[in-house]
């Protein structure tokens, strides 16, 4: 009997240890609003469900998730754009990780009768020669560019990609936020306003998406590249960290059937879904660059 109890005994302190080891292991996770509700607050608590892998998710914009998982004070980081700067040794062991495709949306206050907007039409606002919202066959009110504080804005960066072809672009913006929340909750309430930000964002919002040349930011147009503003969603990762073998699953699990249907179920393309984009947005860089020299 006393045999019986020790193993009995025995199971359980195994079974009590295999479980205070999986709860002992927590993934954290930082970085950009935008990649947050995109997917990955809906991939962490599946995730977390599946392996029993709890996921912290800490917002701070993508470069301070970039930084936390250079530092590797983050296992993951979430980043709407490729890199900070020019690599160093540092950053020689960092990852970025494609997951899912997000469209660039251009919105406004619902009350505005403006439907649609073209790229030449955004060009000439960003560089302040579209200063009214006649010039866009809408009332005659000023238009208020509202833009991300500085140039290496996930958002930023891209619409200088994608419209000028050049990283060092200045815009003409009437007020500066430094995050895309401040800056969508101010376009709800300001009739004049006009801004760019991530399209799984901004349908949680109370405003206007405008159409671009006509096409919306639907769910096909941007897997076939008919919406012509949008760019990868990245997962950071460090080969360094102590927890990179679960980072690693938890990408596999990204990329898997069930992480595909979780993105999609949010509007946003799964990047194996439209790898091809790649090649089309490197020549649309390669177009603004040689329009706008």
């Amino acid at each position: 009997m006393a045999h019986k109890s020790l193993n009995k005994f025995s199971s359980l302190m195994l079974l009590l240890s295999i479980s205070l080891s999986v709860d002992a292991i927590a993934l954290k996770w930082a970085g950009c609003g935008i990649t947050k509700k995109a997917f990955m607050a809906e991939l962490a608590t599946a995730y977390e469900k599946q392996s029993g892998i709890k996921i912290e998710l800490e917002g701070g914009g993508a470069t301070k998730g970039i930084q936390q998982v250079i530092s590797r004070r983050a296992d993951l980081g979430g980043s709407c754009r490729f890199r900070v700067s020019e690599d160093n040794a540092s950053r020689s062991r960092i990852v970025f990780n494609p997951v899912a495709w997000d469209a660039l949306a251009v919105v406004t206050h619902k009350s505005n009768p403006v439907k649609s907007i073209s790229i030449e039409q955004l060009r000439e606002i960003y560089t302040g020669k579209i200063t009214n919202w006649s010039m866009l066959g809408g009332p005659d009110l000023p238009l208020e560019l509202l833009i991300r504080q500085g140039k290496i804005s996930g958002v930023g960066h891209a619409i200088r990609q994608l419209l000028f072809g050049n990283k060092d672009m200045s815009f003409a913006g009437s007020e500066l936020y430094t995050s895309s929340g401040p800056l969508e909750k101010a376009v709800e309430v300001n009739p004049n306003a006009l801004a760019i930000t991530g399209i799984s964002s901004a349908r949680k919002r109370d405003f206007k998406i405008l159409d671009l040349v006509g096409k919306a930011t639907s769910f096909e147009n941007i897997k076939k590249g008919y919406y012509l503003l949008y760019r990868p969603l990245y997962l950071i990762s460090n080969r360094d960290s102590e927890n990179y073998p679960e980072v690693r699953k938890f990408l596999s699990f990204a990329h898997s059937r069930e992480g595909r249907e979780i993105i999609r179920n949010n509007v946003v393309v799964p990047y194996l879904e439209a790898v091809w984009l790649s090649s089309k947005l490197q020549k649309q860089w390669d177009d603004s660059r040689k329009i706008n020299k």
